[in-house]
């Protein structure tokens, strides 16, 4: 099993922030609207919040660069990235959405976050492969 280069996954982590500030920046206010905001917000020590973000990328980057295989081209990174993202992430949050009884705008918000964020997972592995 190839593993995946070391480089590129801690730059792709990176993703997760560079996707997720602009996108809840616009849609954060959006959620709060519809009542998705969580219950009690702040509770996190920004380093802590921020560190752990960044340590569960390094682990889906990784996991994805496996699922990619050995010299990744951006096509299959993107390719792979756009169906981990719809197939597993956005899937296994509707699940979790359904059993809360969450709004499906909100759904929309989170899954598609996380399906882009895989999508630059997949995008970064792949030109550094």
């Amino acid at each position: 099993m190839a593993h995946p280069n070391l480089l590129a996954v801690f730059v792709a982590a990176l993703a997760t922030f560079a996707i997720g500030g602009p996108w809840y920046r616009f849609f954060g206010p959006k959620r709060d609207r519809i009542g998705a905001a969580p219950d009690q917000p702040g509770k996190g020590h920004p380093a802590l919040v921020f560190g752990t973000a960044y340590l569960l990328s390094l682990v889906a980057v990784y996991g994805l660069g496996l699922l990619i295989g050995a010299a990744p081209t951006v096509g299959r990174g993107f390719h792979v990235g756009a169906m981990t993202g719809l197939f597993f992430v956005a899937t296994s949050f509707g699940i979790n959405y359904a059993f809360d009884a969450r709004k499906l705008k909100t759904w929309f918000i989170d899954a598609g976050y996380h399906v882009l964020q895989f999508i630059a997972f997949g995008v970064v592995l792949g030109l550094f492969g």
